[in-house]
């Protein structure tokens, strides 16, 4: 299985022998890739053709609604909570950031960047909500309900105690640029933040 860029970014962070918990987890692709590492841990996944493909694949998955949060698990029972491409999908996302913090040591959240120019320009110009390859879906039929940019994703970490340990910004080609350095909610398109709650 490939793993996205996004994945990539996020296997990278992770050590070896880590124990993980992958929200949304579609496929298994990613848990797949960390177990041959000797990373051990849990898949959630509510849609069913995507919870066979983990059975097939290997890897421990638990076919779960995250709207209903992570009361199966216990404080701090996991180094790492994985949500990747699906913030914008939950119905609470600050319900959901906080049930990460308490049930990992670290927070790793990637999601599209709303507030990505050719977003804006589509909205501002043409007066329609934007489609793009990290956004394919039209508005009627996205899974989308609760898109952010970059900015606010930071103000919710800031407003729930969290701390930015590192982050990653790429563009549609999955890649870094200056403009994304120097402008990060204006020129990225995907964003991947590490966190962890602030420790007194």
């Amino acid at each position: 299985m490939k793993l996205r860029i996004d994945q990539q970014i996020i296997s990278d962070w992770i050590p070896d022998g880590a124990r993980v918990l992958d929200l949304g987890c579609g496929n298994g692709a990613l848990l797949n890739h960390l177990q041959q590492r000797g990373v051990s841990g849990y898949g959630l996944e509510i849609d069913n053709s995507r919870f066979a493909e983990c059975i097939e694949a290997g890897v421990n998955v638990i076919q779960s609604d995250l709207d209903d949060g992570l009361s199966q698990f216990a404080d701090q029972s996991f180094d790492y909570v994985i949500l990747s491409q699906t913030l914008q999908a939950v119905k609470r996302p600050d319900f959901l950031l906080r049930e990460i913090a308490r049930v990992g040591k670290k927070g790793i959240i990637g999601f599209p960047n709303f507030g990505y120019w050719q977003c804006r320009v589509q909205l501002a110009l043409g007066g329609r909500m934007p489609v793009s390859k990290t956004l394919p879906n039209a508005w009627y039929e996205t899974p989308n309900i609760h898109l952010c940019t970059i900015q606010d994703f930071e103000r919710l970490c800031a407003d729930h105690h969290l701390t930015v340990l590192d982050h990653s910004i790429v563009n549609h080609e999955h890649k870094d640029s200056i403009g994304i350095r120097l402008l990060p909610n204006l020129f990225g398109q995907t964003a991947v933040y590490l966190v962890q709650q602030h420790t007194n």
